[in-house]
């Protein structure tokens, strides 16, 4: 008989690890609700229309396809099954698909729900994703993004608050030395401009996010490969080595972008930006100015963040978004300012794990067991089981009268800190035995006061 599995790029969590994924996921929604986003939830699939075109050609690869139910290919023509192309042949056997991010969904919704809206609209919705990608560290084909987003207000202190916001949940993680890239899409668009290819822009931004990834040559020989001339590319080289910090490099754009209003407008805004955080200060992450950060997907139209865990962890991005004036467009909603960001579950838990910054209460699931002697000593155990929950703890009888060792075993197993004995000799006096795990030692006390006991210890 074959083992059975599970598909590659999806996991099980056992319950220390959804105890750990818990916490994060808490610390950032009481962010998120802090900062005043309100939540929601969409479906996992969304009907294809919705999804494809809005990722780049890229992205729409990454798309899983949710085949129709029945016979799908009852109704493709012969001559199109006879082809086998599978990208024409997929419009007629699939209408749905999982969704690839959170946003494309969040604009849908927004679009359909814009009478019910008071806007602005700030939402937060943390819930999985799907990306048919190639599974390695730190990436899976099935992951939760967990994503606030503002609708309805172009003013850049939206850009300014989520930096603060990025910087409040890893200050509450207490991961030090996270780093929160920003760029700018008009800045992008200038230096297509300056080199005379504005028609290449979304070439040359798929392209030269991947710097980090290939390297300057290799993202030199894609922009080739799509027709981005080599004399442009030497127009841009100086995009490649641009120094210093935040305010160095802006004024090396102004000088480099200073034939290119567009770009100049993308520069004023990450001025105006950068100067406002300053003023109010981060906790612990660091802003940076990225003049290679594209994020290649299309939606983009402003400010762009990606967050890079500390040096320490290689991991790459933990965290990204950005400004997408133009997304609710596509659903027919026009001038509808929206910007958000998302938290890559995922990774910040691998952070958390590597740098040792997880509480260590978090995998206590159990905090008092009750021994089992029997059904008479079992149903006094049973009523302090109840009267221990009661008061907040976490607490169980052991549902079988088995060996003392076995219990006190499984009680180790579930890194229990109080077992509490009541046999015959302590049902008679009405007591109870209170065991510590973590040193050993025993006391005596009665039944009613055990809370008490636990509470002082």
């Amino acid at each position: 008989m074959q083992k059975p599995s599970i598909p590659k790029g999806t996991r099980d969590f056992s319950p220390e690890e959804v105890a750990k994924r818990n916490y994060i996921i808490q610390t950032i929604r009481q962010a998120f609700e802090s900062y005043g986003f309100q939540p929601i939830e969409t479906p996992s699939f969304e009907n294809m229309e919705t999804l494809m075109g809005k990722y780049g050609e890229e992205g729409d690869r990454l798309i899983f396809k949710i085949l129709n139910s029945g016979d799908f290919l009852k109704d493709v023509p012969q001559d199109l099954y006879e082809e086998r192309n599978s990208q024409r042949i997929t419009s007629q056997i699939s209408e749905k698909a999982l969704r690839y991010d959170l946003t494309v969904p969040f604009a849908r919704y927004v679009v359909q729900h814009q009478n019910e809206i008071a806007f602005p609209f700030k939402r937060y919705q943390i819930q999985p994703v799907w990306r048919a990608d190639r599974p390695q560290k730190g990436r899976y084909r099935e992951f939760y993004q967990c994503d606030a987003d503002v609708v309805g207000a172009r003013s850049l202190w939206q850009e300014v608050e989520f930096v603060q916001l990025y910087d409040s949940v890893f200050t509450a993680l207490q991961v030090k030395g996270v780093t929160i890239k920003m760029n700018h899409r008009k800045i992008l668009s200038g230096f297509a401009e300056i080199i005379g290819a504005p028609d290449k822009l979304i070439d040359f931004t798929v392209a030269l996010d991947k710097l980090d990834k290939i390297g300057k040559e290799k993202v030199e020989e894609e922009m080739c490969s799509k027709g981005i001339s080599t004399e442009a590319i030497a127009k841009i080289q100086p995009v490649f080595s641009l120094e210093g910090d935040f305010s160095q490099k802006i004024s090396q754009l102004k000088e480099l972008l200073a034939t290119s209003s567009v770009g100049l407008e993308g520069v004023a805004d990450l001025e105006f930006i950068h100067a406002q955080t300053q003023q109010l200060g981060l906790q612990t992450a660091t802003l940076e100015l990225e003049v290679t950060l594209a994020r290649g997907l299309n939606y983009y139209t402003g400010a762009i963040f990606e967050v890079a865990a500390p040096r320490e962890v290689s991991l790459g991005s933990i965290g990204g978004g950005g400004r997408y004036d133009e997304l609710t467009a596509i659903f027919g909603l026009k001038g509808m300012s929206g910007i958000g960001i998302s938290f890559g579950l995922d990774r910040i838990y691998l952070v958390l794990e590597q740098l040792g910054l997880f509480p260590t209460a978090i995998a206590k699931s159990l905090e008092v067991l009750c021994v089992n002697f029997g059904d008479r000593e079992a149903l006094v155990s049973f009523g302090l089981v109840q009267q221990l929950r009661a008061q907040g703890y976490k607490a169980e009888l052991y549902p079988e009268a088995t060996k003392l060792k076995k219990q006190l075993a499984y009680a180790d197993s579930r890194k229990v800190k109080y077992v509490v004995l009541i046999g015959e000799a302590e049902l008679t006096a009405g007591t109870a035995v209170i065991k510590y795990m973590d040193t050993g030692e025993q006391a005596t006390c009665p039944i009613t006061e055990i809370g008490k006991v636990i509470s002082e210890k």
